[in-house]
């Protein structure tokens, strides 16, 4: 099964924000450090705000954070979002043309197949993809950028 591009992006803006909890990010800091055009990322950044991963802080100081601890995000949730209704075949789909639909066993393996992929990704959370954070943080150099007090998030 391959991901959509808006799928990887909107998990590596959260490993980037998971690698330095606490800490917010710009859309441009987070571009920059994956060579990701800032237009893809402030649309994957909309969305991980409406589904209430992300959290943001307007003016100066804010920027971008996740809106949950990173254990409880779970990986499988965030693929079933971004990816949204698995189509491993046109028999998924509506309208389906095939001549052989109404005996084919086909659909039935495709389904486990994908619902055996969605069951290895619900065993780890975004915790588990930023274990080795040091690691992560000398790759992407993720700067130091002062943590304001509390305010308001906006998810």
């Amino acid at each position: 099964m391959k991901l959509t591009s808006f799928t990887d992006y909107s998990l590596r803006v959260l490993i980037y924000l998971a690698t330095r909890p606490g800490r917010r990010a710009t859309i441009g800091e987070i571009a920059a450090k994956f060579s990701a055009s800032e237009n893809h990322l402030t649309k994957v950044v909309h969305f991980l705000g409406t589904e209430g991963v992300l959290a943001t802080v307007r003016g100066k100081g804010g920027g971008l954070g996740l809106a949950r601890p990173p254990q409880d995000i779970v990986v499988g949730d965030i693929v079933r979002r971004t990816e949204g209704q698995a189509m491993p075949a046109e028999c998924f789909g509506s309208g389906g043309a095939c001549a052989i639909a109404p005996c084919c066993r086909l659909r039935g393996v495709l389904g486990e197949a994908v619902d055996a992929f969605y069951a290895v990704l619900d065993r780890y959370t975004l915790e588990d993809l930023v274990a080795n954070r040091d690691q992560l943080d000398a790759i992407l150099r993720i700067g130091e950028m002062p943590v304001a007090a509390p305010m308001e998030l906006r998810a």
